[in-house]
């Protein structure tokens, strides 16, 4: 996998990663794998995360839990890292899973916009707080890793609740550095920029704005998009002890994309009729 670390660099770690079954979240997990961790993968769908506990044990012959989890409730998150540490405790945590769509904000449904915030900001709070608590209890340190997104710097309309639940999250890895810094856990977090995945990248590009370039690189500083590989290395050196002094901080990825565009601007010309005809096809 990697030609960047040592062989060895996670070796006796245990990682939990949610949402680890599919795209970036299921990229890391590989990487960590290779390089000799242990992993937990949780999420909703069960048979996806054993599909790629299997494809993960058969590649690279780690050792791979997997815990159907809807992170949306508290109660299921701490029964859930009940039975993870009570099997094997974790040494880091990464907060993936996310939800997200493209919508006109003030045509929201409270019920759309608690999708999203109740996956990506209360879900990774209930994970964090779990993990947190037990590694508090037990003295031991940990790590939190935080995917996020760009759009903590430059916001992002027609993506609102998503916006406000990543810098939600900012908030919480910052505030968190220091609380828990002095008891050795430390908390950090990756920005992306464009990163194509199983689905959710093409919901998130419409195809106006796919016709220029077909993968939205074009109003990128280098001239394309992100590659799995890329995160993953990151994500690797945050959670590796060759990251241990690096603590509340968000390290972007994106190619310069965030320094030149907020990536809304042609959605803004759209018209009603064109946002009709999005919504339908959702």
């Amino acid at each position: 996998m990697s030609k960047v670390f040592q062989a060895d660099l996670l070796a006796g770690k245990n990682v939990l990663v949610s949402g680890g079954g599919t795209g970036i979240g299921k990229s890391m997990a590989r990487q960590f794998a290779s390089l000799g961790a242990s992993l937990v993968l949780c999420g909703r769908r069960t048979e996806v995360l054993e599909a790629t506990a299997e494809e993960i044990r058969g590649e690279f012959g780690a050792t791979v839990s997997t815990h159907g989890c809807d992170i949306r409730s508290a109660d299921a998150v701490e029964a859930m890292m009940d039975a993870v540490f009570a099997e094997r405790p974790i040494d880091v945590l990464v907060n993936n899973a996310a939800a997200n769509f493209i919508a006109q904000t003030h045509m929201l449904s409270a019920r759309a916009a608690d999708a999203v915030l109740g996956v990506t900001l209360h879900g990774s709070m209930y994970m964090t707080m779990a993990a947190g608590r037990r590694w508090i209890e037990r003295e031991a340190p940990g790590v939190v890793l935080s995917i996020l997104s760009t759009s903590v710097i430059t916001g992002r309309a027609f993506t609102t609740p998503s916006a406000m639940a990543k810098s939600g999250l900012l908030a919480m890895t910052r505030s968190l550095a220091v609380e828990w810094g002095p008891r050795g856990i430390r908390l950090v977090a990756i920005g992306p920029g464009r990163f194509p995945t199983q689905g959710a990248y093409e919901r998130l590009r419409p195809a106006a704005r796919m016709e220029k370039s077909g993968d939205g690189s074009d109003d990128n500083p280098l001239g394309r998009v992100g590659r799995h590989e890329e995160i993953a290395d990151l994500a690797t050196f945050l959670i590796s002890d060759a990251g241990a002094y690096i603590n509340g901080e968000m390290v972007v990825i994106d190619g310069g994309h965030h320094l030149r565009t907020s990536g809304a601007e042609d959605l803004l010309r759209w018209s009603d009729e064109q946002w009709a005809d999005h919504r339908n096809k959702r």
